[in-house]
């Protein structure tokens, strides 16, 4: 299918003659953004550039994606052939061939026709150039506003200067000298110091009988030469002119032009080379291929992208990667490398003004301070000028904005230039940016190896530690390495003491030589932000976690949500902060520790504001977790926070269940290390209020280790306090705990003991969930008929309210005590009417539950493939829901119904997939019953010995936590194991110990299958 994305003119698609409808205007120019770098990676700060210059929306990146979004749904156009946008790491590109954008192809037939300019193949030529002209649809861009759109025009308005220049030229040497002016005539009032532009019409108005024209057309540019540029115009124009004037053949002008250009030797000029020495290199070799092929991808040819930029934070390597990549390619640039700093290298040093940068490069590359002007229009038309045939290689080191780079671009021309900033710099046209972030760990310690030399004594696990206190940071790298070669004397183990003990200050102190420190780098970058933004860069200091959100930075600096987003914004192009995922941001462990060595000096943070700060930030993580618990746990039973409000209310991404449960597997560290603080620095109230609010998460996440001594805690505060409720529920929290770590006995202790409270409280809501939990603990100590009596009790009671969802948790709760007793109808309809009631009050887990309940009612009753098909419907709602346990505990559910149809190495994959998360969790039961159920596998597979293992390590973890229920279950199987492998005797005393267990616990269908096996058995051994 002909597909064409058409930026020549109004921006479109293209498909089977059919155009696709963009929109909006931003939704054109975001097409055009992501066509121009066709094939190529755009950063989203790029992309934000181009479509909004310095003016970007509050939410410029949802902005963003909501534009793409619609791009995407119009390529759709082009059906099966409809390239894709890939979406990567704070990036994108647009996945077409270059070729299917118009002007993409139009600067490529260009630039071929006039590199085939010295083959004489006019043919060729005039065909690439037909075809380039067959590409043009008018103006680029059409209707679109904005530095870079005009910086596109300017640029393929070079690219039609040299079409049309590379075409006259043909004509003129056909000596078709009329039919040239047209093609030259309407450049010469866009471009009037083009000196050989005016040569070349001049010669075709000569040759045209149009003198007067011509002679006009040469004073007026010798002129303007002089003026704009300060310089007498070259000897081309002087000897056209006098030409004209002695009447010589207008053919005899042009060859005599083109004989000038590719015979007469260069003038002799300065060769600039004033790069910073190279130093031995190591790591980054993905970065450098990429600067590499990027800079000699088009060498010699003038094109809008010159430009790369090496950008990132204080320390990483930029300017050593910038003169690195200059010495590799010293031979493919031999008019000149240049290196101009400026940044300041001080805290109080001005960064240059334009004027003072341009003055500094020309001086560099060879003209006279005294010849210069002081205006920066003729300082930059100077450089463009001088640049324009040169290929050099120009570092432009330590950016501080795009304003302060533009004027030095060279325009149209084969220099190259490299920018290195400590911030993004989204406004620089056709420049396609390098992030450089920290060493990975081998590369680091390769650099510190490196630069400690061959000879220096060193111990491998030394040099690991060392270069992660240093953060993997280069500078901080190098600088270590430098403290050590400043001590001859010292070993690696010495340097390591001094870095990981190391006096006051910390690490951050320590990282000094006699010429270095981390603290003044990162102080350079620190002073160049504003008070707003200097504000939350040392706030960020305070935060308990590593990782965090605007609302985190909100609260701790007061300001509101969409102030710290912005603000975020900002760090995150000064590359103080990084984003490794949407939304959530992280700093540098150096950087965060000079962040705290402000807060710790005082100069701008009193003890007061610390405390409010860090005070407020618990209090948002406490209260977003409230909410959170509510929505995704329904079912607990709570205690209400103490009034007050955060400082960031409300939470518009926390809405239901789905979006609670995602909140706080995001937060989750931060959850835990706002308990870590609270045990540190909180009153014990404020602990026992979080560890209730947070004990769903902590239980369900399998923090099972980090929850029970709290909750012990908040159990002991709440009796001191006299706060009886409070206490009830800190016990039920405990019972939970103990019920999914297996400790059924204290378990229910816990549950009496809160039983008791509220009865005294006469309480009924708190009492149900007191029964409904020791009830669980009787179902999992195999007590199935005093635990169906009890929650029978529990629903008459439940159906005179109208709480469906704690009906629907009773019934689930009775159905699997009635599976149990073998009351399969029974348990079915309880099964089915739960799934009602949850799904009623869209509560997923209760529908994951009740699924997974219906499925294992129809394993037991022999309906293999009807199992199956409920477990998958089971685990599409535990997708949702991202619960490691639920997720786990389905694995091997489904796992035990493909193994009895027969897919047993399926069901191995499976069972060995959800046993590290089991015990991760903190689920021996369920970890006991994986064993069994993969001993089973290995069993039915012939593998007895495998099976016999299996079966042993099952059934001593069953006992450790007196598992009833699934003890019955793993000594039958282990006896048909045994009876597989000859060991009747064996088998015969585990059936004996299954069946006593069975009768013991009231599970007739445990007793008869182990009556029947022990029978059978026994007349065995007694023929």
């Amino acid at each position: 299918m002909e597909f064409e994305i058409r930026l020549s003119g109004s921006v479109e698609i293209r498909a089977a003659g059919r155009r696709s409808d963009l929109g909006s205007t931003k939704t054109r120019v975001t097409l055009a953004a992501l066509a121009w770098d066709a094939g190529r990676t755009v950063s989203v700060d790029t992309l934000i550039h181009r479509i909004w210059d310095e003016h970007p929306p509050g939410k410029a990146r949802e902005a963003l994606h909501a534009h793409i979004s619609r791009i995407r749904g119009s390529l759709r156009i082009a059906g099966g052939d409809a390239p894709a946008i890939v979406s990567r790491t704070n990036s994108y590109s647009l996945e077409v061939d270059p070729d299917q954008v118009d002007l993409r192809c139009y600067t490529s037939c260009v630039e071929r026709a006039r590199s085939l300019g010295d083959s004489h193949d006019e043919e060729a030529v005039l065909r690439l150039l037909d075809r380039a002209d067959g590409l043009w649809h008018g103006e680029p861009l059409a209707g679109i506003t904005g530095s870079w759109a005009e910086h596109l025009r300017a640029a393929i308005g070079e690219t039609g200067l040299v079409a049309a220049m590379t075409r006259a030229e043909i004509l003129l040497h056909g000596g078709k000298f009329a039919d040239a002016v047209p093609v030259l005539l309407p450049l010469a009032e866009a471009h009037p110091v083009d000196e050989a532009l005016a040569e070349r019409l001049a010669v075709a108005l000569y040759g045209s009988n149009r003198t007067a024209e011509a002679t006009r057309l040469l004073q007026r540019t010798r002129q303007r030469v002089v003026r704009d540029i300060g310089l007498d115009a070259g000897r081309g124009l002087h000897r056209v002119h006098q030409g004209i004037l002695a009447g010589a053949p207008a053919a005899a002008l042009f060859s005599r032009a083109g004989a000038d250009e590719k015979t007469t030797p260069r003038p002799t000029r300065r060769i600039p080379d004033n790069l910073p020495r190279d130093v031995p290199w190591a790591g980054r070799r993905e970065e450098l291929r990429r600067l590499t092929a990027a800079l000699c991808e088009g060498q010699g040819v003038s094109d809008v992208v010159t430009v790369e930029a090496i950008h990132g934070m204080g320390g990483v390597g930029k300017s050593a990667l910038a003169v690195h990549l200059a010495h590799r390619l010293r031979e493919r640039f031999p008019d000149g490398r240049v290196f101009l700093h400026l940044g300041g290298c001080s805290v109080d040093r001005t960064p240059p003004t334009p004027v003072r940068a341009l003055t500094e490069l020309l001086r560099l590359v060879g003209l006279a301070t005294k010849e210069l002007s002081c205006e920066l229009d003729e300082l930059v038309a100077l450089w463009r000028s001088v640049a324009r045939d040169r290929r050099m290689l120009v570092i432009l080191d330590d950016a501080t904005s795009s304003a302060q780079i533009r004027p030095l671009l060279p325009g149209a021309s084969p220099t190259a230039v490299v920018v290195t900033s400590r911030r993004r710099l989204p406004g620089l046209p056709g420049v396609r940016p390098v992030s450089l972030d920290v060493l990975p760990p081998e590369d680091a310690v390769a650099l510190l190896s490196e630069r400690l030399g061959k000879g220096r004594d060193t111990d491998p696990s030394d040099l690991a530690e060392i270069v992660r206190i240093c953060g993997y940071l280069p500078l901080a790298v190098e600088i270590a390495a430098s403290r050590l070669l400043a001590h001859p004397s010292w070993t690696t183990s010495d340097l390591l003491r001094q870095l990981g003990g190391g006096g006051g200050g910390g690490r951050l102190a320590q990282l000094h030589d006699m010429e270095r420190t981390l603290t003044h780098v990162f102080a350079i970058s620190y002073n160049a932000l504003n008070a707003e933004l200097q504000l939350v860069f040392r706030r960020i200091g305070l935060h308990v976690g590593v990782e965090f959100g605007p609302r985190a930075v909100a609260a701790l600096t007061g300001f509101s949500l969409e102030t710290a987003e912005r603000l975020l914004e900002e760090l995150l192009a000064h590359h103080l902060v990084s984003e490794p995922i949407p939304y959530r941001f992280t700093m540098h462990d150096l950087l965060r520790d000079y962040a705290r060595s402000l807060i710790d000096a005082g100069d701008a943070d009193s003890e007061d504001d610390v405390r409010r700060a860090l005070q407020s930030l618990v209090d948002h993580y406490v209260h977003a977790a409230d909410r959170a618990d509510r929505l995704a746990y329904p079912f607990l039973s709570r205690t209400g926070l103490d009034t007050g409000d955060p400082a960031t209310p409300p939470f518009p991404e926390i809405v239901d269940a789905q979006s609670a449960e995602q909140w706080l597997i995001a937060e989750s560290a931060n959850l835990l290390d706002t308990l870590d603080w609270l045990v540190k620095h909180g009153t014990e109230r404020q602990l026992a209020m979080a560890v209730h609010v947070l004990a769903g998460f902590l239980d369900m996440e399998g923090h099972l280790a980090a929850a029970e001594p709290l909750l012990r805690r908040a159990a002991a505060h709440w009796d001191v306090a006299g706060d009886s409720v409070a206490r009830a529920q800190a016990l039920l929290d405990l019972c939970v705990v103990y019920t999914h770590g297996s400790r059924y006995g204290e378990a229910t202790s816990a549950a009496r003991e809160a039983l008791d409270v509220a009865r005294s409280l006469e309480d009924r809501e708190l009492e149900s969930e007191c029964i409904h939990q020791i009830s669980i603990s009787m179902w999992q100590t195999g007590q199935y008929a005093l635990a169906r009596s009890l929650q029978k009790d529990s629903l008459s009671s439940l159906l005179q309210t109208e709480d469906i969802l704690r009906i629907a948790r009773c019934r689930n709760l009775l159905g699997i005590t009635h599976l149990h007793l073998a009351e399969n109808d029974e348990a079915l309809a309880c099964f089915a009417s739960a799934l009602v009631g949850f799904t009623a009050v869209s509560d997923d887990r209760g529908r994951y539950s009740a699924l997974n309940n219906t499925a294992e009612l129809y394993k037991r009753t022999g309906h293999p493939e009807a199992a199956e098909i409920t477990y998958r419907q089971a685990m599409v709602v535990a997708d949702r829901m991202g619960n490691p346990r639920d997720k786990a505990t389905l694995q091997m559910n489904v796992a035990s119904v493909i193994d009895e149809l027969g897919r047993t190495d399926e069901a191995l994959a499976l069972y060995s997939a959800a046993i590290p998360v089991l015990r991760v969790v903190g689920d021996r039961r369920a970890e006991a019953i994986a064993l069994t159920r993969i001993g089973r596998a290995h069993r039915a597979a012939g593998r007895t010995e495998e099976a016999l293992v299996q079966h042993v390590a099952a059934l001593e973890v069953i006992r450790a936590i007196h598992a009833a229920g699934e003890e019955a279950d793993v000594l039958y199987d282990l006896a048909l194991a045994e009876r597989d492998a000859g060991q009747t005797a064996q088998a015969v005393a585990h059936l004996e110990e299954s069946l006593r267990v069975s009768r013991q616990i009231g599970a007739p269908v445990e007793e008869a299958r182990a009556a029947a096996l022990l029978a059978e058995l026994r007349g065995e051994v007694t023929a």
